[in-house]
């Protein structure tokens, strides 16, 4: 069993993951969509029934995530055709999907980042939102 001081609190293990990731703002996440980036909402059903869908974003449970997204995986996504495909991984408020994209740069994808604020930024920022 390790030391009490070999633990790490979820906060510092968010500012480390946080330290290798280029995390994007919602205005550029929407430009890079547009560029070809994938946009992954990882929220959970009750919140996007509830709050709505970022149009062309894929969606995937968080519990999917890493299944669905790796290029060599036999449950891959069809959008999920190389570990140099940029992605932006989108939660509520941007606390999960940094560590969500920092599990998918363990797996290669060494371009995927997450949306600094989440969804609720995103809608904040006028980007489109459909019902």
């Amino acid at each position: 069993m390790s030391e009490q001081g070999d633990r790490v609190g979820i906060d510092e293990l968010l500012d480390r993951v946080r330290e290798g990731l280029d995390r994007v703002e919602p205005k550029q996440a929407f430009a890079e969509a547009a560029e070809g980036a994938l946009l992954v909402d990882i929220r959970y059903a009750a919140l996007r029934d509830q709050d709505g869908l970022i149009p062309g974003a894929l969606v995937v449970e968080r519990n999917e995530l890493e299944w669905r997204l790796d290029p060599q995986g036999s449950h891959r996504a069809p959008q999920a055709v190389s570990h140099d495909l940029r992605v932006v991984v989108i939660c509520n408020e941007g606390y999960a999907s940094s560590l969500a994209a920092a599990s998918l740069r363990d797996l290669g994808l060494h371009r995927a980042t997450d949306l600094i604020g989440g969804f609720q930024a995103w809608r904040a920022a006028g980007c489109p939102v459909e019902a």
